[in-house]
């Protein structure tokens, strides 16, 4: 079943649920289920006392840790995810449509329902003890936030960096969440022997829209302070200013350059917004709530950077868009960060130092 029109309205989510710092104001059915289902308030429901969204997670146990890719868009091959589902609630993030593989609506469901995988360090310590593995930078934060809200309780992060760092294995990370200074002791010392990046994600600088736009995300402000704590202790940072919706954030990717620079970020990325399957029907829905008089505005100049649609899915072209103001986008984001000494390529990370790290009653090297 194909994702719902981008231009046709969603259904409200259950009339009889509050949402509360929520991304998503709808709960589409996902394009795998055949059939479509809205809630009717018809007066026959009894009274809930409490109707408040709340978030929900459940636990699973993967056989596997690692994902593999080939995409020629991204500088990795492999990468780590502790959680699925994301409780910061980004509205344009294009992991939604990963929620339909569960069964489950990359609408609200995407934010309240979510999946932990508390034994995933473990599984992975396992996969790369194997004889055949051969190390290369394992990214972090690809697909749904690994330092969400729900990480204080359940430090799936933290026991991952454990034995990335036991292991000696380079690692990337990017997030929005400022939690990841909590495990600064093992990222300093990692960083130190080259085998750490950050990228910190910074979409606007604008607190309003910041809580339309990412409802349970650390302001603005508390990001670019996180840049500054990560700078400080040594760790290289990236700034992503990304993604860049036209209208709404374009003007300010300078802004955000500067403010990430001053704070001590050392190189700079950037990403035309994406609305892949299930994401722009969302996306749209939520302009409408928000920014009404700016909705069909937001929607013709991201489409006159897509090739004339809402989302264009071809690789390469799909982060960078296409046409004159793409161009004139992507030109002046590269001024600002040459101006800014933002252009320079980040050092490589070493994989020379991975190693498996001995066992109890294992015998040790001579050498």
């Amino acid at each position: 079943m194909p994702a719902p029109h981008p231009t046709r309205p969603l259904p409200a989510a259950d009339p009889a649920l509050r949402l509360r710092a929520r991304g998503a104001g709808a709960n589409p059915v996902s394009r795998f289920d055949p059939y479509v289902r809205e809630v009717e308030a018809d007066g026959w429901d009894l009274p809930v006392e409490d109707q408040l969204a709340r978030t929900e997670v459940s636990f699973e146990r993967p056989r596997s840790a690692l994902t593999r890719n080939d995409s020629p868009d991204v500088p990795f091959d492999r990468s780590v995810n502790p959680y699925r589902g994301c409780e910061h609630g980004c509205i344009y993030c294009f992991a939604r449509p990963s929620h339909a593989y569960l069964g489950l609506s990359p609408g609200v469901d995407f934010e309240t329902k979510l999946t932990a995988r508390p034994s995933i360090p473990e599984v992975l310590a396992k996969e790369l003890s194997r004889k055949g593995y051969r190390p290369a930078p394992i990214a972090l934060g690809t697909n749904t936030d690994p330092y969400q809200p729900i990480e204080a309780r359940h430090r799936i992060m933290r026991g991952i960096l454990q034995v990335l760092s036991d292991f000696r294995h380079p690692v990337t990370i990017v997030t929005k969440g400022a939690m990841i200074e909590r495990d600064l002791d093992l990222l300093a010392p990692m960083a130190a022997a080259g085998l750490a990046h950050v990228g910190i994600s910074v979409t606007t600088l604008d607190p309003d829209l910041c809580r339309r736009l990412e409802p349970r995300a650390p302001s603005p402000q508390r990001r670019i302070a996180a840049i500054r704590t990560l700078a400080a202790a040594g760790v290289p940072v990236r700034v992503m200013a990304s993604p860049i919706i036209p209208v709404l954030t374009d003007a300010e990717g300078e802004a955000i350059l500067a403010a990430a620079a001053e704070a001590g970020a050392t190189a700079a990325s950037w990403i035309l917004l994406r609305l892949p399957h299930e994401v722009a029907p969302l996306f749209v829905d939520w302009l409408r709530r928000n920014y009404p008089g700016k909705a069909e505005h937001v929607m013709s100049r991201l489409r006159a950077m897509r090739g004339g649609r809402a989302n264009d899915p071809r690789f390469t072209s799909r982060m960078r868009g296409e046409g004159p103001e793409a161009e004139m986008l992507h030109l002046r984001m590269r001024v600002a960060a040459k101006r800014l000494g933002l252009e320079k390529e980040r050092r490589a990370l070493d994989c020379s130092q991975f190693r498996v790290p001995p066992k109890a009653g294992d015998q040790l090297s001579l050498f």
